[in-house]
């Protein structure tokens, strides 16, 4: 291990995957390395006996639930939206060569204790048991504003300034009710609280269009999900840098990172040998997170926690039309929370569990001190569970942006139920390692009916 390296990876996490294959791409010299003997880190998906070994170490897998090699679950739920940054990069990188996508069967939001299908289409808004008549008339008109905007052409502004005025006042203009607008700003724009209402409507008039427009391109909901799968990401990243010659160390332990008297990055120390260069990128297990050695410097920080239930189930979530895969949005409104709370389910379709199996994971951010209470409408929706892994994750930031020590940490996976925020955080490190922006190039992404 004496070669000098342009960049040393540490974790094998999405993000981490991401930017090695294109760093790799882009003729960098990159070592990934990673304490696991498996890829992904915290966004893998294990199969049966991992899963209740990381659980439930003393329980074996039940075996009514299948075979191990059927399973591929999920620590960390999200999915692809179709018109959205991960498409493009995928695209991009041609990694779609490794994978094959599904589409996720519908999209759903919970009102008033019962759930409904986000309509994406008039016809369906039209039929939609979440609006009155004449607040569907209200609604079509909103759609038809946002889908009319044009950038250069102010007679389809309607006197509505989208980088000055806040989605408060968008959503008065039109006279949308309370709950018309948890559905749009929870279910479509996918925010995670009611913060955006103060901001400048832009950013929520993008999210729209994209949630519609990655609806429009394949039907039934905007989201697709790689087959065997999230897990398979990060490993398509890790065969694209492999090609382009990144090496691969797997099951190699950290013991240090080694940096210089003025604290810049010199190395990674594993097993006795060091090993140099110039950068290193990371996530924030690699960086004392979650550790309390005062002796180090503080390189990364706590900014909240996300409770995330796997739970398995015997039979199709009720009310989902028997689907075999969706997501579920309770936003907080509905529940007096500040955070929505969000169901993705999948099965045996995408090949991530046995036949007539169905994995659901409940996810939110964590308010107050007894997390598994927080979580219990989302448990409620399941019907019987047959059972469940827990887990509370802290969502780590680092303090300093790596320009000044060459230490490049990045952020931990959100409560968000897709990608949009990883591939940020992607093109956020990657202007900061490499000093220009990332740019991608746009084609389409072939999915299997």
């Amino acid at each position: 291990m004496d070669e000098e390296y342009d960049v040393i990876v540490l974790g094998t996490g999405l993000t981490e995957c991401i930017l090695s294959g294109l760093l790799s791409v882009e003729g960098k010299k990159v070592l990934h390395m990673d304490r696991n003997d498996y890829y992904g880190g915290d966004s893998a998906s294990l199969n049966l006996t991992q899963l209740y070994r990381k659980f439930k170490p003393d329980q074996t897998p039940p075996e009514e639930l299948g075979r191990d090699r059927d399973y591929a679950v999920d620590l960390i739920p999200k999915f692809i939206i179709a018109s959205g940054e991960l498409t493009r990069i995928l695209v991009h990188t041609d990694v779609t060569r490794y994978l094959e996508f599904k589409q996720i069967a519908g999209s759903f939001v919970y009102r008033d204790g019962k759930i409904s299908k986000v309509p994406s289409t008039e016809m369906e808004a039209v039929r939609s048991p979440l609006m009155g008549l004449f607040e569907k008339r209200r609604a079509k008109k909103f759609f038809e504003f946002l889908q009319g905007w044009k950038n250069d052409d102010p007679a389809t502004h309607q006197g509505i300034n989208l980088d000055k005025d806040n989605m408060n006042s968008v959503y008065e203009k039109f006279g949308l009710e309370p709950g018309t607008q948890d559905f749009i700003g929870h279910a479509m724009a996918l925010y995670l609280d009611d913060d955006y209402k103060t901001k400048p409507a832009r950013e929520a008039y993008e999210r729209i269009v994209l949630y519609t427009s990655s609806m429009a391109r394949y039907g039934k909901s905007p989201y697709i999900y790689p087959l065997y799968g999230l897990g398979e990401l990060p490993q398509s990243f890790a065969r694209l840098s492999a090609i382009y010659g990144g090496t691969y160390m797997l099951d190699k332990t950290i013991d240090e990172i080694v940096t210089d008297a003025d604290g810049k990055f010199v190395g990674v120390t594993s097993g006795g040998e060091t090993v140099k260069a110039k950068q290193v990128i990371g996530d924030p297990s690699y960086f004392g997170a979650g550790k309390s050695d005062n002796a180090s410097k503080v390189r990364v920080v706590e900014e909240g926690k996300v409770i995330r239930a796997i739970c398995i189930l015997k039979h199709p979530v009720p009310g989902t039309e028997d689907a075999d895969s969706a997501q579920i949005i309770i936003p907080q409104n509905q529940v007096n929370r500040r955070n929505d709370i969000y169901i993705a389910i999948v099965s045996s379709t995408h090949n991530v569990c046995a036949k007539d199996v169905y994995v659901a994971i409940v996810s939110t951010i964590v308010e107050t001190s007894n997390p598994e209470a927080e979580i219990a409408p989302g448990l409620q929706l399941l019907g019987n569970i047959y059972d469940k892994f827990v887990t509370v994750s802290s969502l780590y930031t680092p303090t300093t942006s790596g320009e000044s020590d060459n230490i490049y940490i990045t952020r931990s996976y959100d409560a968000t139920s897709h990608f949009e925020t990883v591939v940020d955080e992607v093109q956020n490190v990657w202007k900061r390692v490499v000093g220009k922006d990332l740019v991608l190039k746009k084609r389409e992404v072939e999915v299997e009916a």
